[in-house]
C-alpha cells in the first residue's frame, strides 16, 4: 500500500464516516445537559464558585 493511497483511504474516512462520528460525539455532547435527571447536578455546578460565599454565615 503505497502512501498516496493511505492518503486517499484516510481521506475517504474522514469525509464520510470521519464526518458522522464527530456529529454524532457533538451531539451526544451539547445534549448531555438536558438529559433527564441533570438538573440538580447542573444547578450544583453553576453554583459552585458561590460555595465559599456562603460558609460561616
Amino acid at each position: 500500500m503505497s502512501a498516496h493511497s493511505t492518503y486517499d483511504m484516510l481521506r475517504h474516512l474522514a469525509d464520510s464516516w470521519g464526518l458522522l462520528a464527530m456529529l454524532l460525539v457533538f451531539l451526544a455532547l451539547a445534549l448531555w445537559p438536558f438529559r433527564p435527571g441533570a438538573g440538580r447536578r447542573n444547578h450544583d455546578a453553576a453554583n459552585l464558585i458561590f460555595k465559599d460565599d456562603h460558609d460561616g454565615e
